[in-house]
């Protein structure tokens, strides 16, 4: 259970060490290398992943559904059926003002 997990340390220099076998008074090499290398880092967040498809069309939306019509007991009724195949991502778009990353570890504003 639960072994799907990355076993690896994240690239982002404000998360934790993560090491488990370490004393919490120890400090290792490569955490102290982390932090003297943070200060080249930025906080801020440009790009990111879109949520948004491209059908076969060229258009562009979240989702896309289809109309059909289905027969029953010499009823005609539509119905709405859901399109997930032959979409392409819209991948990674720039945002217009920058963000502040999840993993910031400092308090913006106190109230």
């Amino acid at each position: 259970m639960g072994g799907s997990g990355s076993k690896t340390k994240g690239v982002w220099p404000f998360s934790g060490s993560g090491a488990g076998g370490e004393a919490p008074g120890e400090v290792s090499e490569q955490c102290l290398a982390r932090l003297r290398g943070s200060k080249n880092t930025t906080p801020f967040v440009f790009t990111r992943r879109s949520s948004l498809y491209f059908d076969e069309d060229g258009d562009l939306a979240h989702e896309f559904y289809e109309e059909t019509v289905v027969t029953k007991n010499g009823r005609k009724k539509a119905k709405l059926k859901k399109i997930q195949k032959n979409l392409i991502p819209q991948g990674i778009i720039k945002l217009d003002h920058p963000r502040i990353h999840v993993d910031f570890p400092v308090i913006l504003c106190e109230i």
